[in-house]
């Protein structure tokens, strides 16, 4: 499955015992739509409350679905901000977290008032500095051991 959301209304991706979660809002249309007791979807990763996600994938288990007929009928289903932009059947050793080739990760910031950028970016009022902002983004370009950012520990 891959879908985009806005994730303003939401805890984040991942289900919580007492919020709306995107990964939640989506268990409960499958549930309904297929009448299964699917279990849980996989997500390529978990989003912290009020991330958006353009092309997140994740993947479910079910038999025999009409790919197109479930993504008609979920977007139909779910609120206006989670779109199911495709449905494909992939193979049983897919896993949308493990088998992730590369993530991208974007952070908007706006030096002007927009009401159509509203919790998409980061209103900054103040003048920013392009070429300081360019001589910090150079130290990150090529390959980098993020390793100390990563919760388990790799040999």
């Amino acid at each position: 499955m891959i879908l985009s959301y806005l994730g303003t209304n939401y805890s984040g991706w991942q289900i919580q015992d007492n919020s709306i979660s995107v990964q939640g809002s989506i268990m409960d249309a499958l549930h309904k739509i297929l009448n299964k007791n699917i279990p849980l979807m996989v997500g390529a990763g978990r989003t912290d409350s009020g991330v958006h996600a353009m092309n997140f994938v994740a993947h479910f288990e079910s038999e025999d679905i009409i790919a197109e007929e479930i993504k008609y009928k979920l977007n139909r289903f779910l609120p206006n901000d989670i779109v199911i932009h495709k449905l494909k059947k992939v193979s049983e050793d897919f896993h949308a977290r493990y088998s992730a080739i590369s993530r991208k990760y974007e952070y908007w910031i706006s030096t002007q008032k927009n009401p159509f950028l509203i919790d998409r970016t980061y209103f900054f009022t103040q003048n920013l500095n392009l070429e300081l902002m360019n001589q910090g983004a150079n130290l990150l370009v090529g390959k980098q051991d993020f390793g100390a950012f990563s919760k388990s520990k790799l040999d």
